[in-house]
């Protein structure tokens, strides 16, 4: 079921509400539609009302070219997203740089001149210091923290439940693979920054893929049930990597608790959770250049033409969602570039769907620095079962020491069933596997 992001009357973030319930808020006169750089659908109630919410989580899974973010209640999964970070762009452009930057100080440089002669420029600010992140990083890292300040502005958050790269490169744990330094990932870089600041916004909870504690992402995952495609994880779809932002959120609600008896070890997943399907979209940032005052090649008699930066000849910006008419056909993406007399428009990729006449090109909405491309409906991450139920209800699963039988118990109270009632539905009373135990470890 669809929950839309409610605000206040004076901005505050309130709990969601159903489809229905806003529809009927908006034709009542009670509510008005906002519009937010996400571009998930909200309104902002009219009327005075009170401010008590429950909590909600944030789940993320960084990436190096791709991350997912989700957000979680505890009734209901609210969003998801797969950022497509700007890794790759950043990193050649970088290179490029550099490249330039050499062939143009061998060109001003007369090295066989003593070193005290040579035309070298002072350095205008202290430029080696060692905590600096790499430009691709620190843009992967900007992305995420846009994308979450953004969900700030329609949820009430609570916590934020971020995963931890963690690589053996230790050369005294005796792995072979620890000791040639293989298991290294450029996502570890820059994680410390980035909690810091994330917890300026709320609280951080940290967990790995695998943790011997068993509150490991791929574990929970497996127990709620949720399929992850680990083949082609460039695919923008909510199994590759918005279902382990999901996992994570899901951990603000279940934890994996362990006890012992007195030949065995035990554990089990305590607390209730409810995954339901939710609005899916696809994040990126668009990657305009920017602007150069020395191109890489030359032009002839001296003038260099412009390139780069956002700013157009037509009062469009790069960046700006637009709706261009061609040959009867009508197009929309974003603005990227243009010439004396047309403007030219990609797609959500960047590739360029054609150049237009300015006089046949309308502004849809001004650049945000964001790409969003909803994916129409909801996007279900588990199948759905039997009788139309499209929602996984957990329970509290706890295992009995002495004659090692399974035994379900409601938490929670009412609101954690099915049909919504606290009366326990059809497909709860079967025995499924609705309510799963972890045997021994």
């Amino acid at each position: 079921m669809l929950r839309v992001p409610v605000l206040s009357k004076s901005g505050k973030p309130l709990m969601p509400t159903k489809a229905s319930r806003a529809r009927r808020w908006l034709k009542e006169g009670k509510a008005k539609v906002v519009h937010n750089d996400l571009e998930c659908f909200a309104i902002q109630l009219t009327f005075e009302t009170g401010e008590n919410t429950q909590p909600i989580a944030i789940g993320i899974d960084p990436g190096k070219c791709y991350s997912g973010a989700a957000v979680q209640s505890k009734l209901a999964t609210l969003w998801m997203a797969h950022l497509v970070l700007p890794f790759k762009t950043v990193k050649e452009r970088m290179e490029l740089r550099r490249v330039i930057r050499r062939a143009r100080r061998g060109r001003r440089i007369n090295r066989k001149l003593p070193y005290s002669e040579r035309c070298h420029r002072q350095k205008r600010f202290e430029n080696r210091r060692q905590a600096k992140l790499p430009p691709s990083i620190r843009a992967n890292k900007q992305l995420e923290l846009r994308v979450v300040k953004e969900l700030f502005k329609l949820f009430p958050v609570s916590a934020i439940h971020y995963e931890l790269v963690m690589a053996d490169v230790d050369k005294t744990s005796g792995r072979k693979s620890a000791r040639s330094g293989v298991g290294f990932s450029p996502v570890m870089v820059g994680q410390r920054q980035m909690l810091t600041w994330l917890s300026k916004l709320a609280p951080v909870k940290t967990h790995q893929g695998w943790q011997r504690d068993g509150n490991g992402t791929s574990q929970l995952r497996q127990w709620l049930g949720l399929a992850k495609d680990k083949k082609n994880k460039a695919c923008s779809t909510p199994v590759t990597h918005a279902v382990d932002g999901v996992t994570l959120a899901t951990f603000e609600f279940v934890q994996w608790r362990e006890w012992h008896s007195s030949n065995a070890k035990h554990g089990n997943w305590e607390g209730g959770v409810q995954i339901t399907p939710a609005s899916f979209a696809v994040v990126r940032r668009p990657p305009v250049s920017r602007r150069q005052l020395h191109l890489c090649v030359p032009s002839k008699g001296g003038r260099r033409r412009k390139y780069g930066g956002t700013v157009t000849r037509h009062n469009f910006r790069k960046g700006d969602k637009v709706v261009a008419e061609k040959a009867g056909k009508i197009y929309i993406g974003w603005c990227s570039g243009d010439t004396q007399t047309q403007v030219s428009v990609s797609d959500v990729n960047w590739k360029r769907l054609g150049q237009f006449t300015v006089r046949k090109v309308q502004l849809l909405q001004r650049s945000t620095g964001l790409i969003i491309v909803p994916s129409p409906g909801l996007s279900n991450l588990i199948a759905p079962l039997r009788h139309g139920l499209t929602s996984i209800p957990l329970r509290v699963a706890s295992l009995n020491p002495e004659s090692h039988e399974i035994s379900d118990e409601k938490v929670g109270g009412a609101g954690l069933s099915a049909n919504g009632t606290g009366e326990p539905s059809e497909s709860e009373s079967r025995p499924t596997h609705l309510a799963r135990v972890s045997g021994f470890v």
